[in-house]
């Protein structure tokens, strides 16, 4: 009855079968190491946005690289804006996917240390993407801001080109180092963005918090994969059955006179 299966066109679906079970058991593994990672960063942003806030100066310094675990850990500095070297940085969107910038200004410490702070997006709707545009003034004199720590951005982790050439006091990344050298100052690394004090008029609007990345959706695409590796075999089974059944209902009926017994 199943001899069929010996067939070319069966052969071929059954090595077909056989090699999209462990590739789907694979894209089932794939996708349950994906969940994990995401729960990971998830948990890790989670654990620094619930930290207590610390003194800037503790977890960086001039020249230090802001670790996985130190970003969006919220800092306090005091000190003072310097908005006579503030720049903007350009390209950015806002909650609204508005194109627009970060404006980027060197806070001075106590002790002539420099902490870059993005104090949070403006409208790009100046006479030209050329000028610099309007910004307001932050708070004037000694102040206490607080703020997220990251780190420096790069080409390779954002994704952005850092283009040459640009206006004046406009950039394409927040880099520590770079502005170190425009600045010739002993800047610490990395940046933060401002939560406090909030902007008068709302303007430059504030950054808001990470969003959670979907690690449930990692873990339903694992599930989804392991189901259709256990539904390849069953729908193997069900296909030859059926096969087996139409043949065997093809096949022609024996006539009375095959089916009488001899010498009757």
């Amino acid at each position: 009855m199943y001899r069929f299966l010996l067939s070319r066109q069966w052969v071929i679906l059954t090595l077909v079968a056989l090699l999209l079970i462990p590739t789907m058991i694979r894209l089932g593994i794939w996708q349950m190491h994906r969940y994990e990672e995401r729960h990971a960063r998830n948990q890790l942003v989670a654990d620094a946005l619930g930290a207590e806030p610390v003194a800037v100066e503790k977890l960086t310094a001039p020249g230090h690289t802001v670790t996985t675990k130190e970003r969006y850990r919220t800092v306090t500095a005091v000190g003072r804006f310097d908005t006579g070297h503030e720049v903007v940085v350009r390209r950015r969107v806002n909650s609204d996917e508005e194109v627009g910038f970060h404006v980027l200004t060197p806070f001075v410490l106590a002790d002539g240390k420099v902490l870059l702070v993005n104090r949070g997006w403006i409208p790009s709707d100046g006479p030209s993407q050329t000028a610099f545009p309007r910004i307001p003034a932050p708070p004037s004199g000694r102040i206490t801001v607080t703020g997220r720590l990251m780190p420096d951005e790069t080409t390779e982790a954002s994704g952005i080109k850092d283009l040459k050439g640009l206006p004046d006091r406009q950039v394409m990344l927040i880099n520590s180092e770079q502005e170190a050298r425009r600045l010739d100052a002993r800047v610490l690394g990395g940046y933060i963005v401002q939560t406090t004090p909030e902007p008068k008029g709302d303007t430059p609007e504030l950054i808001g918090k990470p969003g959670e990345e979907n690690a449930p959706l990692n873990y339903a695409y694992a599930l989804q994969w392991w189901l259709f590796a256990a539904g390849v075999p069953l729908g193997w089974v069900i296909l030859a059955r059926r096969e087996a059944r139409d043949r065997a209902a093809a096949q022609p009926k024996p006539t009375e006179a095959e089916a009488e017994p001899a010498g009757v």
